[in-house]
């Protein structure tokens, strides 16, 4: 009994011989000359054992029972091979698992997480019980299939235009890798599942809220970005629904604090969407997005805009506190961290005199990272002083 490679795998390793190939696909740093590694492998990881008469009683065949026995063996490993499972390309898993990230922006979903816990802690804190609780939990779920769900929906509707951006261009569905009937059924899919979530662990006036996110971000702010401005204007009101989500998801009813929650995150995103915009604007003006520095180029209204939004910041961060939801160690801290933001964005409007391209990307990406820095750290101060204040 020994193992017939030769039954097994088809002649098409261009004249190498069956122990070469199987070396190759074996040993990794010894090149497989097949250019076929990867196939090789597989093929080799389904042979089965073939049972062969001893060569003594071989040699005595005549020709033609030779040429009938080696096709009764051809025939039983092919059976053998169309039975076995199909192991999967090596990488592909990886694959898989990295576009189901980028499909469902994990990493915005995560933010978006963060401030929905923020807003049903302060919430719970509100009405005297703890947030560390079974609904904190459900909360959080149905907020992130929501949002996973909108986000899948938007990369659908976007698919072209991010297909002809450097950023956006490895996007599943852009790239193909997922279809775009697959990418429409795990946004419906992901949204309605994460709507009948919060429907059956919070209340009416949450699922509400959050499919109305849901719809502004999907079909009325991605849209419009191809067609105004004003589309970031819009896209901030979704974009500042988490802790409004979170409030409601404990309180049952939208308070002036969970306003001031929703103000907060409103405002933040003017200077973190303008370094955003200002970094990729030529990808945006190559896919027909109208972003301020698309449509106006020189930088001014970019640096106005995100400077206006910062210097509001420290005021609308300091809401929380003039209603009674931290003390006045929350007030001096917010008020630290919001002159931190406004110095990068003061910082910012080196732009307008940059050399270099680089050095006007570096600026604005230096602006980007405090911005991701500061929203954290601020709710973070909220909820630390809130505990002292309550």
């Amino acid at each position: 009994m020994f193992l017939n490679l030769h039954h097994i795998l088809p002649d098409t390793s261009g004249g190498i011989d069956v122990p070469d190939l199987v070396h190759s696909a074996w040993d990794d740093p010894v090149p497989c000359r097949t250019k076929r590694c990867a196939h090789c492998y597989h093929r080799i990881r389904r042979i089965v054992f073939i049972v062969l008469p001893p060569r003594s009683s071989t040699a005595s065949m005549t020709p033609a029972s030779q040429a009938a026995n080696s096709a009764e063996l051809a025939s039983s490993a092919e059976s053998h091979l169309h039975g076995a499972i199909h192991a999967p390309r090596p990488g592909s898993t990886a694959t898989l698992i990295h576009d189901l990230r980028e499909l469902f922006k994990v990493r915005v979903t995560g933010m978006v997480l963060i401030t929905g816990w923020a807003g049903f802690y302060l919430g719970s804190m509100q009405s005297g019980i703890s947030s560390m609780q079974r609904g904190l939990l459900n909360t959080l779920v149905g907020i992130g299939l929501v949002s996973a769900g909108a986000s899948a929906l938007n990369q659908a509707i976007e698919r072209s235009t991010d297909a002809r951006m450097i950023r956006t261009a490895d996007r599943p569905i852009a790239a193909g890798r997922i279809s775009l009937v697959q990418g429409i059924l795990a946004g419906l899919g992901s949204l309605a599942l994460g709507a009948w979530w919060l429907l059956l662990h919070t209340n009416l006036l949450t699922v509400a809220l959050a499919l109305l996110t849901a719809f502004t971000y999907v079909a009325v702010y991605t849209p419009l970005k191809r067609v105004t401005t004003m589309a970031t204007f819009i896209g901030a009101f979704p974009g500042a629904m988490g802790p409004l989500l979170g409030w409601t998801a404990a309180r049952d009813r939208i308070e002036w604090p969970a306003v001031a929650l929703f103000a907060i995150l409103f405002v933040w995103q003017f200077p973190h969407f303008m370094a955003i915009a200002w970094m990729y604007r030529d990808d945006y003006a190559r896919a027909g997005i109208r972003m301020l520095p698309v449509v106006q180029p020189d930088g001014w209204s970019t640096v106005v805009e995100a400077l206006f939004y910062a210097v509001l910041m420290i005021p609308v961060s300091l809401a929380p506190w003039r209603l009674g939801l931290a003390g006045s160690a929350y007030a001096v801290l917010a008020t630290a961290l919001g002159l931190f933001y406004l110095a990068y964005t003061i910082r910012f409007t080196r732009i307008l005199r940059a050399v270099t391209p680089a050095e006007s990307r570096m600026v604005a990406r230096d602006l980007l990272k405090v911005s991701v820095i500061y929203l954290p750290l601020l709710l973070t101060t909220l909820m630390l002083c809130a505990i002292a204040a309550h």
